[in-house]
């Protein structure tokens, strides 16, 4: 006859969370947007162009 070993303990599942997400704040809601700039430096507008360009504007 043969016995199961004992089961291990297991971690709490975290609890769900029912709170309206668009409550919430996001990085989209605080981060500087193109307009937001104060330095309106015509070399760093260009760096910041061509470091956030999407790849298929090559």
């Amino acid at each position: 006859m043969s016995t199961a070993p004992d089961p291990e303990p297991r971690e709490p599942k975290p609890a769900l969370v029912f709170d309206d997400p668009l409550d919430q704040q996001t990085s989209d809601d605080t981060d500087g947007g193109w307009g937001e700039r104060t330095d309106g430096d015509a070399v760093s507008d260009l760096k910041r162009f061509l470091d956030e360009k999407p790849p298929h504007h090559l």
